[in-house]
């Protein structure tokens, strides 16, 4: 089963995707490089793939399939093993009593098929499908987090692990299989009777795997944080998904101790300290991902917490559209990025994606002829050609020792991750002011509201002024999955919404952006819930920023220097065209992106 070029030509041609002589085009330079033809149709953006693999399946007269949202029942997936899935692009889907669908990439793949006929002793009807589809499936292989861990509890004390067997290195899951690597954070050793001591704690379970698969489950879950609560009878596992923390799985007290020794373990904490908060890191790594895990631990009345930050190593910055940032607010970033100096704020609560904002706009600065340096806790992302220092309390390398150190470096843009003291606003100040571009974050509940931060830190407000060029507040709102319900307002859901803002301010920048009808009313306009599924629990999936830009302008200045209230100089930028968050919100709940409850979830609430 193969589609000849001269049949795909035939196809490509008779849709108007393209000319004879740009189909002769590709087939040269396909023959060049030594590649598909198919590889070059897609670069060129002729087609997409999706597209492609959709046309072949049609010539070829094989059925195609989308499977990036489908759940494979278990026993069906296991007909093809998940090395042989993996490696081939091929899986199993649907079956019954005399076949098997099987989805592949490669529909030319005779021998496999032929390979899982024989070992099915079934029929075997070859489908085609997408890589993403493809990959989405194969995430299915892994077991759920309650049968992993109901394994582990189940077999408790069979084949234990001790703490000091596992220095790093690659560990395996219950069936003996190579799961992922852990790398620790120094490998120094810790005092013989130490180790002894622990590994009596640790042989009480498989510490080792439980460690193992319940950061493995946090990753493929998207997890941001994972949280280990001992309580008075056993011990709570948490995940925190898009914003929400979400109860994971709950193991038996007397796992406690093995689980907090075995991460303080790979975190290079001291083992036998419980009374003091420690800090520490590792990372672990797979064929698929790269994470580094920032670990804190803290007494509780029940023993010691642990929070972990999963920071992906492998993400790149990502373009301030996907942020959620539109229109008139690119612009004001685009041409506030263009300046040689000045300060640019970021600002919002913990875990609000304000690095990441930072992150995009470095990529866009990031060009040959500039000197960035950046001061960060932790480097989230590693940046080409950008000069990256992590902050070292221990050895007093802090915010703003570390900032005072960069500018002898010849920077042109310094980031500084976090602006938490008098000293380093007032070094961010001064290297804006003699001529460098600063970006920075603060934590302030909306733009307006760094301003009385600053001079909370003995920021004098003329420098202020002189400096600050553009301050984005921002939040992150959850995401509707594609399954949602459509509804409109009451005019009971007006009035309660009255209570958080001006209605008639936000039916009026619905219509101004052209996202509702000019003739639109509270009552006409579309508005949607989510609906629970099994893949989407709660209706949502992923999560897009909310922003409010506000550029001091003149006016705002003034009142800067006046030392005006948070209030009054949100009240201006709103004055001179400034959207809230809120607003902002309520944009992205018209447009189906969001839910009306979500916006208030992370504004009001």
């Amino acid at each position: 089963m193969k589609v000849e070029s001269q049949q795909l030509k035939a196809f490509l041609l008779d849709a108007g995707l393209l000319s004879e002589k740009q189909f002769n085009e590709c087939l040269e330079k396909s023959k060049e490089l030594n590649c598909k033809i198919d590889d070059i149709l897609v670069s060129e953006d002729y087609i997409t793939q999706e597209e492609l693999i959709k046309l072949k399946a049609y010539i070829l007269g094989i059925p195609f399939v989308d499977l990036e949202k489908e759940v494979i029942a278990h026993d069906v997936l296991r007909m093809i093993p998940e090395a042989i899935a993996k490696a081939n692009n091929i899986i199993a889907f649907r079956k019954n009593a005399s076949s098997l669908e099987v989805a592949m990439l490669d529909p030319e793949d005779l021998r496999m098929i032929e390979f899982i006929k024989k070992t099915t002793d079934l029929r075997i009807l070859p489908r085609l499908t997408t890589p993403e589809s493809i990959k989405n499936v194969i995430l299915q292989y892994q077991k759920t987090l309650q049968a992993e861990f109901g394994e582990l509890i189940k077999n408790e004390g069979a084949d234990g692990l001790s703490l000091s067997e596992s220095k790093g290195g690659k560990f395996k899951n219950p069936k003996g299989e190579e799961s992922f690597k852990m790398i620790k954070d120094d490998e120094k050793g810790e005092e013989k009777e130490e180790k002894e001591e622990l590994k009596k704690v640790a042989e009480e379970m498989p510490v080792i795997r439980v460690v193992d698969t319940f950061i493995k489950h946090a990753i493929l879950q998207r997890a941001s944080d994972i949280h280990i609560e001992p309580t008075e009878k056993e011990v709570l596992i948490r995940y925190r998904i898009d914003g929400i923390l979400r109860d994971a799985m709950t193991l038996p007290k007397r796992a406690a101790s093995g689980i907090v020794a075995r991460i303080k373990v790979l975190s290079n904490l001291k083992l036998d300290e419980h009374r003091l908060p420690q800090d520490g890191r590792f990372k672990v790594e797979s064929e698929e991902w790269r994470y580094s895990l920032r670990v804190s631990t803290l007494p509780v009345s029940n023993g010691e917490k642990i929070v972990m930050r999963l920071l992906p190593e492998t993400s790149r910055a990502v373009d301030l559209k996907k942020l959620g940032f539109r229109g008139f607010q690119l612009e004001l970033i685009e041409e506030t990025l263009k300046k040689t100096m000045g300060l640019v704020l970021i600002t919002g609560p913990t875990g609000s994606g304000k690095t990441t904002t930072l992150y995009s706009m470095m990529d866009i600065l990031n060009e040959p002829g500039v000197n960035i340096s950046t001061i960060e806790d932790p480097i989230e992302y590693q940046m080409p050609r950008i000069n990256q220092t992590q902050v070292n309390a221990k050895i007093g390398l802090t915010f703003s020792s570390g900032l005072r150190t960069l500018l002898r470096q010849d920077p042109d843009i310094i980031m500084v991750g976090e602006i938490r003291d008098n000293e380093t606003a007032s070094l961010a100040i001064n290297a804006a002011l003699t001529g460098h571009l600063v970006l920075s974050t603060l934590h302030t509940n909306s733009a307006g509201g760094a301003i009385p931060r600053l001079i909370d830190m003995k920021a004098e407000p003329f420098l202020i002024a002189s400096t600050v060029d553009l301050i984005v507040a921002q939040r992150l709102i959850r995401c509707l999955d594609e399954q949602k319900e459509e509804y409109r307002l009451k005019e009971s859901d007006i009035k309660d919404l009255s209570r958080y803002c001006d209605p008639k301010r936000i039916l009026k920048i619905l219509k101004e952006e052209k996202i509702v009808a000019p003739s639109a009313t509270w009552r006409t306009i579309p508005f949607f819930h989510p609906i629970p599924t099994k893949n989407c629990p709660d209706g949502y999936v992923n999560r897009i920023g909310i922003h409010e830009t506000l550029a001091v302008s003149a006016s705002i200045k003034d009142l800067i220097m006046k030392n005006s209230t948070a209030d009054n100089i949100q009240a201006q930028a709103k004055k001179e065209g400034m959207i809230t968050m809120f607003e902002e919100g309520f944009i992205k709940a018209a447009q189906g992106t969001t839910s009306i409850e979500e916006v208030l979830r992370v504004i009001v609430e």
